[in-house]
């Protein structure tokens, strides 16, 4: 469904990796603090592991506590790295996120944000909030993390925002009018493209706004985690062979995360393998208004300020 889906496999990734300067990536980022969401596993793992590697403080948010501990442990004991920071943190709940939003900014700094965290689930589900769960973590969940924490990021030098998206959003042009996919038939694979396709334009706009902290949003290609085998049984199960490994689709996230490479390029880029590339497929009708971007931003914030409101303190 994707023109150029075979770029997205294993071999696209080798074939790409021959142009990687692997000096981008010897670097020492010991002293700098990094946030990386869904980190208990697959790429949000691998991407912290590397950030850990090279010195970096690395502050995992997870779900789910037993898990976030093992990967922990993990990221410790290969790396050596003792600056490993658990917080157990829901994405799909707002008012949580504003919690820890608020505590970390009292405790922390940060210079770099990795919103890896995303779910793709397939039959409509709601959350406490009455939220969609898809649109609830993936749209919502990655605006307020980022607005709440922006103010941390807005002291650092070299400030930076990563979101890992997905190819699968050129299939889908903006639409505001649904957010929450309840007209109509639910198809969790377009629902989760749609949110792809809203991080594009979150991360651009937020471009615009914050001129001192490099946003970015990339596409980790299909890679072998446990979200694909288990949103996409049928696909894995075909594809298996052909996957990239977690590491090969985290290299991306990393690279955005440490090179100096990656700021010389301009905020608000989408990329694949250390490349910009179009967020449009070539004679797609997938460009929307400039009106319609910023009413996504107005009504993300509204519902922000809504969880806001009533979280305490």
């Amino acid at each position: 469904f994707l023109t150029g889906v075979s770029d997205l496999f294993r071999s696209s990734y080798e074939s790409a990796s021959k142009h990687f300067n692997p000096a981008d990536m010897e670097v020492n980022v010991a002293g700098r603090s990094f946030l990386v969401t869904g980190a208990n596993s697959g790429i949000g793992k691998a991407t912290a592991k590397e950030i850990a590697r090279r010195g970096g403080t690395v502050h995992l948010v997870c779900r789910n506590k037993e898990r976030a501990e093992d990967a922990k442990e993990e990221i410790v004991t290969e790396t050596g790295n003792q600056n490993i920071f658990l917080h157990i943190v829901d994405i799909s709940n707002p008012k949580e996120i504003w919690k820890f939003a608020e505590k970390f900014k009292n405790e922390h700094t940060l210079n770099v944000l990795i919103n890896n965290a995303g779910c793709m689930v397939n039959n409509r589900e709601l959350t406490e909030d009455g939220l969609e769960k898809n649109f609830a973590t993936n749209t919502l969940g990655t605006y307020i993390l980022t607005t709440a924490l922006l103010p941390l990021l807005e002291k650092e030098a070299d400030a930076r925002v990563i979101t890992v998206s997905s190819g699968g959003m050129l299939v889908q042009k903006l639409n505001i009018s649904d957010l929450q996919s309840g007209n109509g038939t639910f198809d969790g694979t377009m629902v989760y493209a749609q949110n792809k396709r809203q991080q594009v334009v979150l991360t651009e706009q937020w471009a615009k706004a914050h001129r001192n902290i490099h946003f970015s949003v990339m596409h980790p290609g299909w890679a072998d985690t446990p979200a694909v085998r288990s949103s996409m049984p049928d696909f894995y199960q075909k594809m298996k062979n052909t996957l990239r490994t977690e590491a090969q689709g985290a290299d991306t996230v990393v690279w955005l995360a440490v090179s100096s490479e990656a700021t010389k390029l301009p905020s608000g880029l989408f990329f694949q393998d250390r490349q910009p590339v179009p967020t449009h497929l070539p004679l797609a009708s997938t460009h929307s208004p400039p009106e319609d971007e910023e009413k996504l931003m107005e009504v993300l914030e509204e519902f922000s300020q809504k969880f806001k409101s009533t979280s305490p303190g």
